[in-house]
C-alpha cells in the first residue's frame, strides 16, 4: 500500500452525548455508527479547551492553548508554531484545508498549501475578551439563548450556506486529486460549523425526527443560587436572566440540534462514498472529531465553555488498518491528534515529540501504551481569571483563583452533581490532582499573561479600525483562466484531462 491519505473530518460544538457509539442514541448518525463499529473510538476523549479558536489552535499544534498563547477566541495563533499541517507536508504530503478553523492573525493557513474557502468567523482580534470589564461580562457574537428561542425548522441560513460549500469543495478536491498527475498522498481537513447554535435545520433533516421521542436533558435545571461559581458567571454571561426557556423551546432547540447532527452524518457519508468511488477509501485514514461539545440545555446550561461533560467531551473516532477496532476507553484529548497524524503518516517522531504536549494514540489503541491525565483550560469571556480542569483515571478535577475547587468521579457520577472535593475519603485524590495542577500551571501567572494578551490586544485592535484597513479574513483564489474552458485551450486535451476515469 502506498502512503495512507489521510481524511480529518472535523465538527463544530458535537458533544460525544448524543451519539450511539457513545451510548447516548438521540442523534440519527449512520455514518458515524459505522465508523464507530470499524474504526476505533476513544469513549473518554476531551477538548482541551471548551472553545473554539484555542481549542482548534491546540488541536493543530499538539499543544495546550496556554502554550501557544490562544487564550480566545480573539487571541492570535501565531505563523511559528508548527501544526500537523506542516510536519505532513514536510512528509511529502498535500495539505488542504476545506471549512472553518478559526486562525485569528495574519497567517490564515499554518501549513495548509491550499484552503479552499474562506472562514465563517473574524480573523482580527474584535473577539478579545476583556477581564477589565467583570460588571458587563463580554459575550461573544452577542452571544443569548436567542438561538435557542429560535430553535426550529429553518431551509437556509449562515451554517447550512457554508457547510454546503465547505462539503462540494471538499468533495471536488478529492476528484481534482484522482484526475491529477501529482503522486503525492493528500491530508484533506474538512471542518464545518453544525451542529453549532442557532439549533435550526431544513426540512429533510428536521422531519426524521417527526414523531421521534426527543429526549429531555438528563439533569434538570439547575437554578442560579445552586450552580457553582463559574456556572453563575457564565450564566450572566450568555445573558441567561433574559430569557425563561419553555418546554416547547427546549424542544425545538434539541430536536434541532440532533437534526443538524444528521445533516453533518450525512456529509461524512457522502466524503466517504467520494473517496470509494476514486479508489482511495482503502487507502485514506479517516479522523472523525469537533472542537468542542454543548450542553444542550443539561443543568439549564447552553452552548459550552465549562469542563462539564456535555461541553467538554467529544468525539474522537480513528478508521485506520494500523490501529485495532474497538472502543478504548483510556481518556484522550485532540491535542493528541498531532501526534497521533505524525504517528501514522511516518514522521519521525523524535521531530514531533519536542513540540508537543499529546501523545501518539496509537501504542494506546495496541494496548502496548499508556497515557497521562488530560489537561483543560479556559481563560475567555466571562471567566475573570484562568480555569484549569484535569481527567485522571475516573476524576475529574477543576480549578480556578476565584472559585472552590470540584472533584468529580465521573465513572460513579456521571452527571456531576456530587462535588467530592470536601469529602474526608477523597482529600487523598485531591491532593494528587492539586499536586498535578500545579505541575502544570502557575496560575498568577497565566492570569497575568492573559491580561497582558488581552490588553495588547485591544491596542491594535482599536488603531486598525482608524484609516484603511486590508483584513486578514482568507479570500480563496479563483483562477478563472484556468477553470472550465477557455480560448487557448486544447479542448479536446482538456476535455480528457478531466475525465475520471480517463477514456481509453
Amino acid at each position: 500500500m502506498s502512503r495512507p491519505n489521510i481524511l480529518v473530518i472535523q465538527a463544530d460544538q458535537l458533544t460525544s452525548l448524543c451519539l450511539s457509539a457513545y451510548g447516548k442514541p438521540y442523534a440519527i448518525t449512520p455514518n458515524i455508527d459505522k465508523i464507530a463499529q470499524n474504526g476505533t473510538t476513544f469513549t473518554n476523549s476531551y477538548c482541551n479547551n471548551p472553545v473554539c479558536g484555542p481549542s482548534r489552535a491546540s488541536m493543530m499544534t499538539g499543544r495546550l492553548p496556554s502554550d501557544i498563547g490562544v487564550f480566545d477566541n480573539g487571541a492570535e495563533f501565531l505563523a511559528s508554531e508548527p501544526t500537523f499541517a506542516h510536519y505532513l507536508r514536510t512528509l511529502g504530503y498535500k495539505t488542504t484545508l476545506s471549512g472553518k478553523m478559526h486562525f485569528v492573525g495574519p497567517d490564515q493557513l499554518h501549513g495548509f498549501e491550499e484552503r479552499l474557502t474562506t472562514d465563517i468567523y473574524p480573523s482580527d482580534f474584535a473577539w478579545t475578551a476583556d477581564w477589565d470589564k467583570t460588571d458587563e461580562p463580554f459575550a461573544p457574537s452577542v452571544m443569548s439563548l436567542l438561538s435557542v428561542v429560535e430553535a426550529g425548522y429553518c431551509e437556509r441560513n449562515l451554517q447550512i450556506d457554508y457547510d454546503e460549500e465547505v462539503f462540494a469543495a471538499a468533495k471536488q478536491e478529492m476528484y481534482n486529486h484522482a484526475r491529477s498527475t501529482d503522486d503525492r498522498p493528500f491530508m484533506l481537513h474538512v471542518s464545518f460549523t453544525q451542529p453549532h447554535n442557532p439549533f435550526v435545520a431544513g426540512k429533510k433533516y428536521w422531519d426524521m425526527y417527526e414523531g421521534v421521542d426527543i429526549s429531555e436533558p438528563e439533569v434538570a435545571h439547575i437554578p442560579y443560587e445552586e450552580r457553582d461559581a463559574w456556572a453563575q458567571r457564565y450564566y450572566l454571561t450568555i445573558r441567561q436572566d433574559e430569557f425563561d426557556i419553555t418546554p416547547e423551546q427546549l424542544y425545538n432547540a434539541r430536536r434541532g440540534y440532533f437534526a443538524m447532527c444528521t445533516h453533518f452524518d450525512e456529509m461524512i457519508g457522502g466524503l466517504i462514498e467520494t473517496l470509494e468511488s476514486i479508489g482511495e477509501l482503502e487507502n485514506t485514514y479517516i479522523f472523525i472529531t469537533s472542537d468542542h461539545g454543548e450542553m444542550l440545555g443539561e443543568r439549564g446550561m447552553w452552548f459550552k465553555m465549562s469542563f462539564f461533560e456535555g461541553s467538554a467531551r467529544v468525539p474522537l473516532m480513528i478508521a485506520s488498518p494500523e490501529m485495532k477496532p474497538g472502543r478504548i476507553d483510556t481518556p484522550a484529548s485532540t491535542i493528541d491528534v498531532t501526534p497521533t497524524l505524525c504517528d501514522l503518516a511516518g514522521v519521525d517522531m523524535s521531530e514531533v515529540m519536542p513540540w508537543t504536549d499529546g501523545e501518539s494514540l496509537v501504542p494506546v489503541a495496541a494496548g502496548t501504551g499508556q497515557h497521562g491525565p488530560v489537561l483543560m483550560e479556559y481563560a475567555a469571556e466571562g471567566s475573570w481569571a484562568p480555569l484549569v480542569g484535569i481527567r485522571k483515571g475516573d476524576y475529574k478535577y477543576t480549578a480556578c483563583a476565584l472559585d472552590p475547587e470540584q472533584l468529580f468521579d465521573v465513572a460513579t457520577d456521571p452527571a456531576e452533581l456530587s462535588n467530592l472535593a470536601d469529602v474526608e475519603k477523597h482529600q487523598k485524590t485531591l491532593a494528587e490532582m492539586r499536586s498535578l495542577a500545579a505541575q502544570e500551571w502557575n496560575l498568577d501567572r497565566f492570569d497575568a499573561e492573559v491580561r497582558q494578551s488581552q490588553a495588547r490586544r485591544w491596542v491594535v485592535y482599536e488603531a486598525l479600525r482608524n484609516g484603511s484597513y486590508f483584513p486578514w479574513d482568507y479570500q480563496p483564489l479563483q483562477k478563472a483562466s484556468e477553470r472550465y474552458m477557455r480560448n487557448h485551450m486544447d479542448l479536446n486535451i482538456l476535455e480528457e484531462g478531466q475525465r475520471f476515469p480517463r477514456g481509453e
